[in-house]
């Protein structure tokens, strides 16, 4: 059984670090836990790993967030992975920071990345892992603190709530969705 994991981001030196890159931060866990290193591809970069008997094929987009829609379809049309199959793994200012939400559906709450992933597959009944950044920010400062860099606390916090992050992941492709959500989504 395959999965698509897509931690959304922005490529370039200037992204590395920022909140709205903490998809990507996930993803490089990930990789870094099962020893696989990323490889340019069409639309982003991938590394693939088994996890018990299962084929998890993790995805970093390089089409930036705005347009990840456009790299996801790709990659599940060309791995042949259903969409129930697919976890998007996004920074959401709705929730505090290090809180994380499994959903199996929902709105783009305003996220242009996840507007593009609706609008191209055509539905909001993908699975996403939300990672709250926090709304810490004056009014009108929205774009400057998602595309600002994590605070030094911030970061030392971010390492244990990405180690949980990765679990979510795990128990997504081995127990499925429902089961995750339970398991994790009230911690």
């Amino acid at each position: 059984m395959k999965y698509l994991v897509v931690g959304l981001g922005n490529i370039g030196e200037e992204y590395e670090q920022t909140r709205h890159n903490v998809g990507f931060e996930v993803l490089d866990a990930i990789a870094k836990s099962n020893s696989v290193k990323f490889k340019d591809e069409r639309y982003g970069a991938i590394a693939t790993y088994k996890f018990k008997s299962r084929n998890i094929i993790l995805l970093k987009p390089n089409t930036y967030v705005n347009l990840s829609g456009k790299a996801i379809n790709y990659w599940m049309q060309k791995e042949k992975i259903p969409l129930s199959n697919v976890l998007v793994v996004v920074d959401d200012l709705a929730l505090p920071f290090g809180t994380l939400r499994l959903k199996t559906k929902g709105g783009d709450a305003g996220h242009n990345g996840l507007k593009s992933i609706q609008s191209t597959l055509g539905t909001a009944a993908y699975s996403r892992l939300r990672f709250g950044i926090g709304d810490e920010f004056s009014k009108g400062r929205q774009v400057d603190f998602v595309l600002g860099r994590w605070t030094d606390e911030e970061w030392s916090a971010l390492l244990e709530r990405v180690k949980v992050a990765e679990d979510i992941v795990k128990a997504f492709a081995t127990v499925g969705a429902a089961r995750a959500m339970s398991q994790y989504n009230n911690k």
